[in-house]
């Protein structure tokens, strides 16, 4: 296994050379036979050529902002999603480009027929080489090390996810370090959740040591050193954390994104919101819109907009998150959660400047109360202005824990920057595809961290590997 890890990457540059090629050759096709025939005035050579070029180099973007490559990290069906995504921007892209420099109009049926046809070398190129992958390089047998806190969701996480990991051992921190060091060394990687810092340390240093991978279940302080930069003015290397969020102009250059995207899908949306206004209206005679009190960057108080989802009065009871299968919801309310229409007002939100597109989703002041009581740091979430999507949503659940969901959102301000902004907000547009993200949260799911760290034995993390 060690032998072949070197060539991972290689595996991974030729998949994406592959596809590459396909897809250049297919678009060439296209343009010398239909599109540069049509053309009043035809390219020759270098035209040719610098089409070729720039068909190449926006697939390439495309593709790369929604993880289309990343052959072994998805299943198939992310990965031809993926690609669909990247294919669909790239043909809808150069067919503006074409007609642009056309000097005329020109039919997108040859271009819809280019992207069918790619669409389908995507999946069989996700399929062809994910059996290669796997084939390669088969899953681990791994070893968790756990603490006193909660490792069971971690282990149903990972062992959903049999083509990467195969937790077949679990050992608590509680033994000899030792004993520790021999399990490992019987596995070919380990897992460290949660243990006491000098026992990470001196595990992480002897994985390293013996060349073994090393998976690790972040603290809160590693993710906030994470964002440091290196400072090498001594001979002493130190690592400087500067917690300061964005520099002036990229915040200016940020505010003023914020301002002209939510005015331009203010408008394109414009049909779509009243659609579903209309939808909402004609189901129960109800209002369309409710507002609830949300924070935003330093604690301030706002009104966040969406459109109702719920029966009237549905929480006549007290404040409380949806659940799975929450009967509150309308069948109404069911499909443009799925969709996601139901967050469209919020545009309203970044225009005002309430919001922004990227950040930490904003919380309920009596909710968020409730999670600082057990974990302090929550309020750390309040040192950027609140957003419609970030970290959190693209990599987690609606029913991820309110922990970590703080991890993903500490690790969006310690990183933030205008690309990484933009990344994640392309990764928004491909998990608006993916049903499991609009999940409600489960009724065992845990939620605040004081009953995330109850204790847990070996012998009920065994019966989940069981």
């Amino acid at each position: 296994m060690k032998n072949k890890e070197q060539f991972k990457r290689l595996l991974k540059f030729i998949a994406a050379i592959i596809i590459i090629t396909l897809f250049a050759y297919s678009f060439f096709l296209l343009w010398i036979r239909q599109y540069n025939q049509d053309m009043k005035e035809r390219f020759f050579y270098y035209g040719n050529v610098l089409m070729e070029i720039m068909y190449i180099f926006v697939y390439a973007f495309s593709a790369n902002s929604f993880s289309a490559f990343r052959v072994g990290y998805y299943r198939v069906p992310s990965l031809i999603g993926s690609q669909t995504l990247g294919i669909l921007m790239t043909n809808a892209i150069t067919f503006v480009e074409i007609s642009l420099i056309s000097h005329g109009r020109l039919s997108p049926v040859p271009i819809i027929r280019l992207t069918a046809w790619e669409i389908a070398i995507a999946a069989v190129w996700a399929l062809l080489f994910t059996k290669l992958y796997s084939n390669l390089y088969p899953p681990r047998k791994m070893l968790i090390v756990y603490g006193n806190s909660s490792a069971n969701a971690l282990v149903r996480k990972m062992c959903s996810r049999v083509d990467k990991y195969i937790i077949n051992e679990s050992i608590s921190c509680d033994e000899s370090i030792d004993r520790i060091k021999e399990r490992i060394l019987a596995h070919e990687a380990v897992v460290i959740s949660d243990i006491p810092s000098q026992m990470k340390n001196q595990l992480v240093k002897f994985t390293f040591e013996n060349d073994i991978r090393t998976y690790i279940n972040p603290k809160l302080s590693d993710i906030l050193v994470r964002g440091a930069d290196e400072c090498n003015l001594f001979d002493t290397p130190l690592l400087l954390c500067r917690n300061d969020g964005l520099s002036a102009d990229q915040a200016v250059i940020k505010r003023t994104l914020d301002i002209f995207l939510s005015l331009v899908l203010i408008i394109l949306t414009s049909p779509f919101m009243i659609g579903a206004a209309i939808a909402i209206k004609a189901y129960d005679k109800g209002p369309v819109l409710y507002k609830q009190q949300r924070l935003t960057i330093g604690g301030r108080k706002f009104y966040v907009y969406k459109f109702r989802s719920m029966i009237v009065n549905a929480e006549k009871n007290g404040a409380q998150l949806a659940d799975k299968h929450d009967d509150r919801i309308t069948p109404v309310g069911r499909i443009i959660r799925r969709i996601r229409f139901d967050e469209l007002p919020q545009l309203f939100n970044i225009l005002k400047g309430d919001m922004s597109f990227v950040g930490p989703r904003p919380e309920r002041p009596e909710l968020a109360e409730k999670y600082e009581n057990s974990m302090p740091e929550f309020r750390f979430r309040l040192k950027v202005k609140a957003g419609l999507t970030g970290y959190a949503q693209v990599m987690g659940k609606y029913n991820t824990t309110p922990y970590d969901k703080l991890k993903l959102d500490l690790m969006y301000i310690e990183r933030q920057s205008l690309r990484l902004d933009l990344k994640l907000m392309l990764m928004t547009v491909k998990i608006i595809f993916v049903p499991d993200s609009t999940e409600g949260v489960d009724g065992e799911m845990i939620t605040t961290r004081r009953e995330q760290h109850s204790a847990h034995t070996n012998e009920e993390i065994e019966n989940i590997l069981k």
